[in-house]
This record gives structure tokens, C-alpha cells and sequence, in this order.
């Protein structure tokens, strides 16, 4: 018995049928539009964006929640932990930099300054270093669902201000222990989170666009953070640095204009009675809005110009 073997298709038979017609790149795309078919995962405008976030503001707060209740799920001390790292983060600075290197110095009421400091502080570092994940640690979630990727860090960052309004109960209680009672300026603390949270969202979704592109921002990112908490007077009175000569203007000036600095001062200005308005820099309120509403926008719209790209390889 002879066995036989099929002849391979010659380019005849694999050409396409001569009753289909050859589109030019141009062509399809102007039939597509004709017939209303759109590209998958194209950017919306805006405005539409803008209206698509709104519209799935329900599942952007329920994805926070979801995110800070599953944060710590698996420790024996559960959400405790949202106060402990503050505090015990508030500790080791006390020790190393209050006790070692003699910063309380000069500096009054110094636990409620160190505390309050690293509270506000921890709420952008957590905030910076949450958007540098939003996509790239969501990335099955971005290729299989259609959503406007904002929501994610968005939802991060909600996420954080959630965290830092628990933590503040602690707060209190540290403030209250050092004598440190309510006052009418404790309601400028309302306005100055609202501001801090906008400029962190901001930052947050300028960070998760670039490491989306580039994973090794997130490496990167905790060295960045470590330099800007030591220029921000977390555990030191920048109030006291400024007054020297030994500073350049340009540095003095970098340093008044040091958002996270801005926001921490605010807080300790609110919260705490012998930090006086004569330790804000000048137009603080000023700066301050200026920032929110910088970082806010400009932050959204550089997010949603690379929509379209975001989840794929």
C-alpha cells in the first residue's frame, strides 16, 4: 500500500479571495467610522472622562475600603497597625534625632511636633508609593474590565486619606496627653488635609503613569521619598534652619515652597498652640492651593493622556 502525502498549499491557494476587497490603513479606519465602530480602549475626551469617573465613583470608594481592610488582614493585630507605624515610625525619630542629635532643642512642645509631622508625612509617602503600583500591580485587572484607569489611583489615594483619618484619633490623644487641647483653629486642619489629599492624588497619578512605563520607579521611589522627608522638617524646626546665613536664598526658598513641608506646617499651625503663624512662610495658604490645584489637574490630565496605553505589553 502506497501512502500519500498532501501537497503543500501553493501561494495561490493561501492568497485571500479575489471577492474580498484590500483596504488601506486610511480606508479601514474611515469604513470604521462610517458604521460607528470605535477602537477598543481609546481615549475619551476629557470631558467624557471626567463624566466616567463620576459615574463609577461607587466602585472607586468600595475598591479604597476593600484595599485598606484586606491591608493588613493577615496580621495577628489586624488594623492596629494603621496607628502603630506612625508611632513607632514617631519613636525611632524621637530617639535618633530628638535625643541623639538634640532637635527638640529650641523646638516647643516637641513631641506634638515630631508626631504631627510624621502623621502628615506618612499620609504622601504612602500615597506616592501606592500610585507607583496602581497599575503595574493591577495589571490583570486592567487588561480584563473596560474602566477608566484613573479610578485605580484615585482609589489608592483615597485609600491613604481613609488610613490617615483613622490614625487621627491617635493623634488626638497624643495631642491631648501633651496638653494640647481644641481650639477654633483645629477646624484649619479640615482645609489643609483637603488640599494635602488633592496634591497627593495628583502626585500619585503622575507616579503610577510613569512607572506603568517604567517598573523601576518604584525601586527608585523609597530613596526619593527618604531625601524629601529630611527636607521637609519632620523631625526639625525648618523654621530655625531659615533663619540662618548659612543657607543660599535659592535653598531657603525651595525649602519655603516644599510642598510636604507646607502641608505639615499648616497641620502643626492648626493642631498645635505654640506654633505660631510667625513660622509659616509667607502667602502660605497661597502656596498651598497652588499645589492642591497643580498637582490635582495637571497630574490628572498627564494620567489621562496615556489612557490608551495603559495594560498592554
Amino acid at each position: 500500500m502506497v501512502s500519500q502525502t498532501a501537497a503543500p498549499p501553493s501561494p495561490v491557494d493561501t492568497a485571500p479571495p479575489a471577492h474580498l476587497p484590500v483596504y488601506e490603513p486610511g480606508e479601514l479606519a474611515a469604513l470604521a467610522a462610517r458604521h460607528g465602530l470605535a477602537v477598543s480602549g481609546a481615549r475619551p475626551s476629557l470631558g467624557a472622562y471626567v463624566r466616567q469617573l463620576w459615574g463609577r465613583r461607587h466602585f472607586i470608594t468600595a475598591f479604597a475600603t476593600a484595599k485598606l481592610t484586606a491591608q493588613y488582614s493577615q496580621a495577628k493585630l489586624g488594623q492596629i497597625w494603621q496607628i502603630m507605624t506612625p508611632l513607632l515610625n514617631a519613636t525611632v525619630y524621637y530617639f535618633i534625632f530628638g535625643v541623639l542629635m538634640n532637635t527638640k532643642h529650641g523646638v516647643p512642645d516637641y513631641v506634638p511636633f515630631l508626631v504631627t509631622g510624621v502623621f502628615i508625612w506618612t499620609f504622601t509617602a504612602s500615597s506616592i508609593t501606592a500610585g507607583t503600583r496602581a497599575i503595574s500591580g493591577n495589571t490583570g485587572l486592567v487588561r480584563a474590565l473596560h474602566f477608566p484607569r484613573a479610578s485605580l489611583p484615585i482609589a489608592l489615594a483615597i485609600q491613604q486619606l481613609q488610613q490617615l483619618l483613622f490614625s487621627l484619633g491617635a493623634l488626638f490623644v497624643i495631642l491631648l496627653a501633651f496638653g494640647q487641647y481644641p481650639r477654633p483653629s483645629w477646624l484649619l486642619a479640615v482645609p489643609a488635609l483637603t488640599l494635602q489629599a488633592l496634591f497627593n492624588t495628583g502626585i500619585s497619578m503622575v507616579m503610577a503613569r510613569l512607572a506603568a512605563k517604567t517598573p523601576d520607579i518604584a525601586q527608585l521611589t523609597p530613596f526619593l521619598l527618604r531625601t524629601w522627608m529630611y527636607a521637609s522638617g519632620v523631625m526639625w524646626s525648618l523654621d530655625t534652619l531659615l533663619t540662618t546665613d548659612r543657607v543660599p536664598q535659592i535653598v531657603l526658598f525651595a525649602l519655603e515652597c516644599n510642598p510636604a513641608a507646607v502641608y505639615i506646617d499648616l497641620m502643626r499651625f492648626a493642631l498645635i498652640d505654640s506654633f505660631t503663624d510667625s513660622q509659616l512662610p509667607p502667602h502660605v495658604w497661597a502656596i498651598a492651593t497652588g499645589w492642591a490645584l497643580v498637582c490635582g489637574i495637571g497630574g490628572f490630565v498627564y494620567f489621562w493622556k496615556a489612557e490608551e496605553r495603559y495594560g498592554r505589553g
